[in-house]
């Protein structure tokens, strides 16, 4: 029976207690920063999938028109 009397959730932490409520300024910036990141990471995956099977931009140089 005494180990019952020990299943009270532990303390937290004080970073426990941090990530509770409004996120710091500091977070936010992260956040926003990641997500640009991702967004130009997303939109240079899908210029290069547009471009897939298409022949190089430079396959027809060196050739002399005329």
């Amino acid at each position: 029976m005494g180990e019952q009397e020990n299943d009270q959730p532990a303390a937290r932490s004080d970073a426990a207690i941090e990530d509770r409520g409004d996120p710091t300024t500091q977070q936010l910036r992260t956040v926003g920063q990641r997500r640009r990141e991702a967004e130009r990471k997303l939109d240079n995956h899908l210029e290069e999938a547009s471009h897939k099977g298409e022949p190089p931009a430079n396959a027809g140089e060196g050739h002399s028109e005329g």
